[in-house]
């Protein structure tokens, strides 16, 4: 029991886990290019990985491309899909007349809540 006793053992900090038999993965490194700061940055993939045409740059966070030879690749953003908004979303579900109606609704509940009248006696006065 005293031969297996942690005593003395800073845990988590050692792993008592040896190296032996342990083969690590085939790797390679790309490089990126920023068009905005100029800087280089250098990733480390695995051999057999798909890696991306464009990388967030380290630096600046803008799109950093991939470095092929002495060039760099080209991104293209064609087949992207634009981002939907919220406007764009409420688009699909209602059209602008139910919406004017649907707004019609609530401005006449605040109004009556704030006890005003109506819209044309404060446009008046």
């Amino acid at each position: 029991m005293a031969d297996r006793s942690l005593r003395g053992i800073r845990l988590g900090a050692q792993s008592l886990q040896s190296e032996e038999g342990v083969v690590f993965h085939d790797r390679a490194q790309h490089t990126y290019s920023c068009s905005s700061c100029g800087r280089d940055t250098v990733i480390t993939f695995a051999a057999d990985a798909e890696v991306p045409e464009a990388w967030e740059c380290r630096t600046c966070g803008a799109e950093a491309l991939l470095r092929i030879g002495e060039g760099t690749a080209t991104v293209d953003h064609s087949g992207d899909k634009a981002a939907r908004t919220h406007w764009d979303m409420l688009l699909e579900r209602r059209t602008i007349p139910e919406l004017e109606e649907l707004l019609e609704e609530r401005l006449a509940y605040i109004r009556e809540r704030r006890g005003a009248a109506t819209a044309t006696d404060k446009l008046s006065a």
